[in-house]
C-alpha cells in the first residue's frame, strides 16, 4: 500500500504509545528489544502493533512503520495527539483537548524541557514538614531513600504487569551511593542493574542484564528526593525523580522519558520492604 493511502484520520487514532513503538521499529528494533527499551512486556508490544495495523489497514507492523517513518510522521505527534488519540494506558496526551494554533504549537514544542523542570523542582519543593525531615535525616548522616523498596505492580495495567520490581538503595561512608534494581518479568525472567556513584551529576557503567541501559547518574537534592538519570550508549533514556513521604514508608517514582515529544510524566509508587 502506498504512503498515500494512510488517511490522516486513520493516522490521528494512533496513540502517542503506537507511534513511539512503531518508530523503535522502523529504526530496527524488534518487538522484544522494544519491550526492554520501554520496560513492557513482549506481550504488550505486540498487541500494540496489532492496533495500530487495525487503525491503518496495514497488513505488516514493518511496512506500517516504513510508512509513518516515509512520511515523518514522528514529527507530526504533537498535530496528531492534538487533534485527539486512542486512550494510552499510562494517561493521556498533555496536548489533548481543542485545536492549537501555530503559535501554541510553537510553544508546545519547548515544553518538554520545561516540564523536566517543573518535575525536579517540584520533587525538591517541600512544606514546613518536610523540610524538618530532611534536616533531621541529614543530622543523622542517613537519607529516608536508604533502604529497600518493591513496586505496587497492582497500580500497573494487567498487560504490562511484571511480577514484582525491587529497589535499593545504600550509602557508603565516602559518599557514594549503590543503586540495585531488579525486575521480575511476567514470565519468570530476572533483569537487574546496578551501579555506584557519587550524587554529582556524573554518569557511571551500570552492571546487569538491562539491555536498554548502561549508564546512570545521580542528583540528590534533598534528603528525601534522588535523580537517577539512565544512558544507552550516550544518549539519555530517562530521568527517574524518587520522592519519599514523611512516614518514610513509601516512595513515588516520576520518570521523564526522552525523546522531541512532550512527557507524559508517569508516576509509580513504590512501598518500603526493608
Amino acid at each position: 500500500m502506498a504512503s498515500t493511502q494512510l488517511s490522516r484520520r486513520s493516522l490521528a487514532a494512533l496513540t502517542d504509545t503506537e507511534l513511539e513503538i512503531l518508530r523503535l521499529l522502523a529504526a530496527g528494533h524488534t518487538a522484544k528489544s522494544i519491550a526492554a527499551e520501554l520496560g513492557r512486556s513482549e506481550s504488550s508490544i505486540n498487541e500494540r502493533l496489532r492496533d495500530a495495523r487495525r487503525k491503518t489497514g496495514i497488513g505488516s507492523s514493518r511496512e506500517l512503520a516504513r510508512l509513518l517513518d516515509a512520511q515523518k510522521i514522528w514529527n507530526k505527534k504533537i498535530d496528531l495527539a492534538a487533534q485527539g488519540s486512542g486512550p494510552d494506558t499510562f494517561g493521556q496526551a498533555l496536548t489533548k483537548g481543542p485545536k492549537w494554533s501555530k503559535g501554541k504549537i510553537i510553544m508546545l514544542v519547548s515544553l518538554p524541557l520545561v516540564a523536566a523542570g517543573l518535575v525536579v523542582m517540584a520533587a525538591i519543593s517541600t512544606d514546613q514538614a518536610g523540610s524538618s525531615q530532611s534536616t533531621q535525616a541529614e543530622a543523622m548522616g542517613t537519607s529516608p531513600l536508604v533502604g529497600r523498596w518493591s513496586l505496587d505492580v497492582s497500580r500497573i495495567p494487567p498487560e504490562e504487569r511484571p511480577q514484582s520490581v525491587t529497589i535499593e538503595f545504600d550509602t557508603s561512608p565516602d559518599g557514594k551511593w549503590t543503586t540495585h534494581v531488579e525486575i521480575v518479568d511476567p514470565d519468570g525472567t530476572r533483569r537487574y542493574a546496578e551501579s555506584t556513584a557519587r550524587p554529582d551529576g556524573v554518569s557511571v557503567p551500570l552492571t546487569g542484564n538491562m539491555a536498554f541501559i548502561d549508564t546512570g547518574s545521580l542528583r540528590h537534592p534533598e534528603a528525601n528526593t534522588l535523580v537517577v538519570t539512565l544512558g544507552k550508549a550516550g544518549k539519555p533514556v530517562s530521568t527517574r525523580v524518587y520522592t519519599v513521604a514523611d512516614d518514610r514508608q513509601s516512595m513515588t517514582e516520576t520518570i521523564i522519558w526522552a525523546g522531541d515529544g512532550i512527557p507524559k510524566l508517569p508516576t509509580t509508587h513504590f512501598k518500603r520492604i526493608g
